[in-house]
């Protein structure tokens, strides 16, 4: 008899369907001292970042429960769950809190959790390769052994036009995030080794920041490889950058999507964020 198998995420990484495999997302919360947005099919992205650009007070996240997890992994006999980066968020510590005890309630089923050290795009590579590897009937020990070693080889590059709430958060300093918006400037940087945010340039205008990141692509290693550039309201930007990847990488496929909330809340309105395959 076959085994049911689920992949689950938390709403970080974007992804509200999986085609041919079933699949749940567990939504991160957005909150304001006005209202909470919940991070799920139902949320206006835009009505929210417009919310919060006007919004001058204090804004936190919340990451899923344990029994939002244990919800998500339902009755599936083999889960493989993709966290946000442990080191910014506590869903994975909660996830993993989750997997023992969703285990040691049902003796014989298996949960796989993986911090993908990283958000968005990135993150939806990773389900990517999991749902592909699900679909051409790999057991459940080489799909965990596969999707760890491939997401060694991704990474993840971000352009963003404010960091007020990253700041507000304490994911980047006050002084690093006041260069962000003055007179153009884009910050462009990237998702370290560890799981934190590296910042990488600062750049005067949108034209240099996207020759920002061609140039750092290059050296990260992308070659021929899948890129997803999740846009946060601004398709026109994400659209010129696709077209710049496009014609500096030609192998390359290269996908564009508009970001969720918990994305959009940190990259705030204009920012982009890029996912891509390492040679």
């Amino acid at each position: 008899m076959s085994r049911k198998i689920k992949i689950v995420t938390d709403s970080a990484s974007d992804i509200l369907s999986v085609d041919g495999v079933d699949f749940q997302s567990a939504p991160l919360k957005i909150i304001t001292s006005e209202r909470e947005y919940v991070d799920d099919s139902q949320l206006d992205v835009y009505g929210m970042a417009s919310d919060l650009q006007g919004y001058k007070g204090r804004s936190s996240t919340s990451c899923p429960n344990v029994d939002d997890w244990l919800t998500a992994f339902g009755d599936a006999d083999d889960v493989f769950c993709v966290t946000i980066t442990g080191t910014l968020s506590g869903s994975h510590n909660t996830a993993c809190i989750a997997r023992d005890t969703y285990m040691e309630e049902n003796p014989g089923r298996r949960v796989f959790v993986l911090d993908s050290l990283s958000t968005g795009p990135e993150m939806g590579l990773v389900i990517d390769k999991i749902r592909e590897l699900v679909l051409e009937g790999k057991d459940f020990d080489e799909i965990c052994h596969t999707v760890e070693n491939y997401s060694k080889k991704t990474g993840l590059l971000f352009m963003l036009e404010s960091m007020k709430n990253l700041a507000n958060n304490g994911r980047v300093s006050p002084v690093v995030a006041k260069v962000a918006g003055i007179l153009g400037i884009r910050v462009v940087g990237k998702a370290s080794d560890r799981g934190d945010l590296e910042m990488l340039d600062k750049c005067r205008g949108e034209k240099k920041a996207f020759e920002s990141i061609i140039s750092h692509l290059r050296a990260l290693g992308l070659r021929d490889g899948k890129v997803k550039i999740g846009h946060c309201c601004n398709e026109a930007s994400g659209n010129t950058l696709r077209e710049l990847i496009q014609k500096e990488f030609e192998k390359v496929k290269v996908e564009l999507y508009h970001c969720r909330g918990l994305c959009t809340f940190y990259a705030e309105m204009g920012g982009l964020l890029v996912g891509f395959e390492k040679a």
